[in-house]
């Protein structure tokens, strides 16, 4: 009987664990991987900014630390005109360059303008393919993928965003990035 049992247990086994240990079949590959995730990226982090741009009082868009760094209305400026910067590179046209760090001071207009800057960073995320992706550009004065461009704005928009971080905190306000996300809503009690 034991045997019995052991052989049928093994039959009953044997074929779960093979049927497991088969590689399932890869999933394909999205198309432009390299330009998609990059793309993602820089939503996040536009987010993040615009959120920031609008959590912080009007009254502390003159902030700075100290006298020697931005106020956080320049830092918000100075990601606006890096907007235009990378993304004028990455599209292979001339620098609108604004200069909204220092032409603008209201929290209104700091907005308005980063808002502009992303809208016209969006056509250079949004058209680029992992094809133009390795095209080569001057970046800086140096060849470089025309990926590059967007690369380095989305870590030059993380470098900023950590100021703005520091700034934040400094004035008690949580950041974007360190807020607890919204909890459902518990249906109503009939």
């Amino acid at each position: 009987m034991r045997t019995i049992l052991r052989m049928l247990l093994l039959c009953l086994l044997v074929p779960a664990a093979v049927s497991l240990a088969q590689e399932k079949p890869a999933t394909p590959a999205p198309e432009n991987p390299l330009s998609t995730w990059n793309k993602y990226a820089y939503g996040r982090v536009k987010d993040i900014l615009m959120r920031s741009a609008q959590k912080m009082p009007e009254e502390n868009y003159s902030f700075k630390p100290t006298d020697t760094v931005r106020s956080y209305g320049q830092i918000v400026g100075h990601v606006a005109d890096a907007q235009y910067l990378f993304c004028s590179i990455a599209l292979g046209e001339k620098n609108p360059a604004p200069d909204i760090e220092h032409t603008k001071t209201s929290k209104a207009d700091l907005i308005a303008a980063l808002n502009t800057a992303f809208v016209y960073c969006d056509k250079a995320y949004d058209g680029m393919t992992d094809a133009t992706a390795t095209q080569m550009i001057k970046l800086f004065g140096n060849d470089a993928p025309r990926l590059s461009a967007l690369t380095v704005n989305n870590m030059h928009n993380l470098e900023h965003y950590g100021n703005l971080v520091t700034y934040m905190r400094l004035k008690n306000i949580v950041p974007p990035s360190s807020e607890q996300p919204p909890q459902p809503q518990a249906p109503p009690k009939k």
